[in-house]
């Protein structure tokens, strides 16, 4: 087990208030008692992370809100965890933050076509056409976030401060939606309205700020 100072094993210079929070009061509870064992791998905790978050689309999809919310809830704080674990036990690499990025797509993709779908099937006080309108938007705003920042990274292309639109936020969001659909069963609409225009405006700022950038 490596030594740090400072808690700097709980978060990355990259993490979002959102993500800190869940990362600093949430995952940091669980790491320090899987860090005991030595059969275990960082990759082991992201592909159960996933896992877990896809299984909470599907049961969105299904109409149980409430348990996706719990499902994706739990599958955050994993996501949180495997980093800090890798950090803590020396093992950390680039290979280990690759699949960790490319199955956080497949979360997130989850729980937003579980949500339009949920949508869907709920009757809704909106005409079918809008949801799955709303639905696309969200789910190509939710995915050109991380492609965005990550194709302008490899470009070299200053686009400022993380986004309060990213993963951590999207997901809260989604999951906060799941949880309070026992209350309000259309609260979700909330969700995928939200989803559908803050991330598109992010990246049409992202656009203008590339565009600038070359001037």
């Amino acid at each position: 087990m490596k030594t740090h100072k400072n808690n700097d094993w709980e978060t990355k210079p990259t993490d979002r208030f959102v993500l800190k929070w869940i990362k600093c009061h949430l995952s940091a509870r669980v790491t320090p008692a899987l860090v005991q064992h030595d059969w275990l791998q960082p990759w082991m905790i992201t592909v159960s992370s996933a896992c877990m978050g896809v299984l909470g689309g599907i049961i969105f999809a299904s109409g149980w809100g409430w348990m996706a919310g719990l499902l994706a809830g739990a599958s955050q704080v994993l996501d949180g965890v495997d980093g800090q674990f890798a950090r803590l036990t020396g093992k950390a690499g680039n290979h280990g933050a690759f699949l960790d990025s490319v199955l956080d797509r497949y979360t997130d993709g989850a729980m937003v076509i579980g949500l339009i779908i949920y949508l869907v099937r709920l009757p809704a006080h909106m005409p079918l056409w809008v949801v799955l309108a709303l639905g696309g938007f969200a789910f190509i705003g939710s995915n050109l976030i991380s492609y965005s920042s990550a194709r302008a990274a490899n470009l070299k292309i200053d686009l400022g401060k993380p986004t309060i639109a990213s993963k951590g936020t999207r997901m809260t969001v989604m999951i906060l939606s799941g949880l309070c659909s026992v209350i309000w069963p259309q609260i979700p609409i909330v969700a995928l309205v939200y989803l559908a225009i803050h991330p598109n405006l992010v990246v049409l700022r992202y656009i203008v700020k590339a565009y600038h950038s070359e001037y």
